[in-house]
């Protein structure tokens, strides 16, 4: 992988005790680079699975991660003071489609707030290339698939896809003002070990494994591109050496990750059913306000760019889900009661 930007000097990775960016922080480490990372250690959901990625995964690698507030600007210029970083990969923000509707507040702090302050620590410390997340959810509705990154994205259907189009359009507007190279991440419902609880498969296996009925929402017949963490590292670590630089224009891009083969989610259970050996109890509910009928990625513009599309099938990521699973459950850890 030839890089296009320093690779010496430090990695600022934000939201690192989160499942994406525990991943990335370790895979960085692991490729030479120091690392850096921050959270805020909300309670979003069970603040004790992010203290566990840093007890399991973060300090074995070596990587430090601060507490940061980053929707507070002088917490954020007092931490790039401290770090100086090279290269940014800012994975920190409030997710999640339903709860937006419940907490509309959190989203725009933690997503346009924080954001904005990060533009401008990037700016004044000369960051090399801001790498941020982005997600499919900024399509909405859109019923052309497979979701191109060159689709129209003016209609989100919920508070938490406009946040992620907003962090487009103002990265954009930075590197066209200032030559500031940024490049956001569309993730397509991303899933493995030391995932997310309020992600669907988490809740679903909890409630599998405890003979509960799972909730699935409009029969099941909805799609999801879902793509294993392995894969997201991969796409996330390629582009953040390589990021764009188009003569006259601004140094922006924008790339879907995700796996290019939308899964309907019945089958999605059935899977996972055969991966933790067990049957589900389906409740079946009617689709949720926020959500869209099927998400599917492009991935070509990704493959272009860094020559990698990801490769993992579902059932070799949720067979690995599964075997983190039961091994959590063994351990008896607070986060999975």
């Amino acid at each position: 992988m030839t890089e296009a930007v320093s690779n010496k000097g430090t990695i600022l990775v934000t939201g690192a005790a989160g499942f994406i960016g525990s991943a990335v922080a370790v895979r960085l480490t692991a490729m030479g680079h120091t690392v850096v990372g921050c959270d805020n250690f909300n309670d979003y959901y069970d603040p004790a699975l992010k203290h566990h990625r840093v007890e399991a995964l973060l300090k074995p690698a070596g990587v430090p991660c601060e507490t940061v507030e980053l929707s507070d600007g002088e917490q954020v210029a007092a931490l790039f003071e401290r770090v100086k970083p090279a290269l940014v990969v800012h994975l920190a923000a409030q997710a999640g489609v339903r709860y937006s509707l419940k907490n509309p507040a959190a989203y725009v702090q933690a997503n346009l707030v924080a954001f904005g302050h990060m533009l401008e620590a990037c700016r004044n410390h000369k960051v090399e290339h801001l790498l941020y997340a982005s997600s499919s959810s900024v399509y909405g509705a859109n019923a052309k698939t497979p979701f191109s990154e060159d689709d129209v994205t003016d209609a989100p259907v919920s508070l938490y896809a406009a946040t992620k189009k907003s962090n487009e359009l103002m990265a954009h507007s930075y590197s066209h003002l200032y030559g500031m190279p940024t490049t956001g991440l569309r993730f397509f419902t991303v899933y493995g070990p030391w995932g997310r609880p309020d992600m669907a498969y988490f809740s679903f296996a909890r409630k599998m494994l405890a003979g509960e009925a799972i909730p699935v929402f409009a029969e099941g017949k909805l799609y999801r591109d879902f793509t294993y963490i392995d894969d997201i590292v991969e796409g996330v670590v390629r582009l953040l050496f390589k990021p764009t630089t188009p003569a006259g224009k601004p140094p922006h891009a924008i790339f879907n990750i995700g796996n290019q083969t939308p899964v309907q989610v019945l089958d999605f259970i059935r899977t996972l059913e055969g991966a933790l050996d067990v049957k589900a109890t389906l409740d079946f509910q009617p689709m949720q306000p926020g959500d869209v009928p099927a998400t599917h990625a492009d991935t070509s513009k990704l493959q272009d760019w860094v020559g990698y599309k990801p490769t993992t099938s579902l059932e070799t990521g949720l067979r690995e889900f599964a075997r983190w699973y039961n091994r959590a459950i063994r351990e008896n850890v607070s986060y999975l009661k």
